[in-house]
């Protein structure tokens, strides 16, 4: 029980800086919203917490922003595919850098591929305007690589202050 209050705790945490970054942090390209700071919370998230807890903060970041207009619906597969390959790359491999791998190719490739044969034809051409799935990927993977980098950065400071200790077990306040 105390694990998951834990978790439930550290969640929200990652929730509200997403989102309130989502303020300030945010670069309109298009139709699309580049947000490094999402792609950080989605390798933090999953090194801290695993797969589906990254997946399920990316979503909730993802309806909020879009509920208070600093989101766009390319925030679901761009934030979601990459929390899961990052989660699902460290929880196997404990590597943060395979994890911001993960998160990289989750989101500039998968989700940027996925958006521009799925969403981007549902959209109408004024908000498409000249986005292509390359167009995508270029503008997911700029925003998707920051991201990532800052989120090893979170995760060295945490590690040098003692909130986690990264590897084996990379459980938040346990170690």
């Amino acid at each position: 029980m105390k694990s998951n209050t834990r978790k439930t705790a550290y969640a929200v945490v990652l929730v509200a800086i997403g989102v309130a970054l989502g303020k300030v942090f945010v670069i309109p390209m298009g139709a699309t919203k580049a947000f490094p700071a999402q792609h950080m919370v989605n390798v933090v998230g999953a090194v801290l917490l695993g797969p589906w807890w990254s997946v399920a903060i990316a979503a909730i970041i993802g309806f909020i922003r879009n509920a208070i207009g600093s989101g766009t619906v390319f925030a679901f597969p761009g934030g979601m595919i990459g929390a899961l390959l990052a989660g699902l790359v460290y929880k196997y491999a404990r590597n943060i850098y395979l994890a911001a791998a993960g998160e990289i190719v989750g989101t500039g490739i998968i989700a940027a591929l996925l958006s521009g044969y799925v969403i981007l034809p549902m959209l109408p051409e004024s908000e498409a305007g000249s986005l292509t799935p390359i167009v995508l990927i270029l503008l997911f993977l700029a925003s998707t690589i920051v991201g990532s980098i800052l989120g090893i950065l979170t995760l060295k400071l945490l590690e040098r202050v003692g909130f986690v200790q990264l590897g084996r077990s990379a459980t938040a306040g346990e170690n």
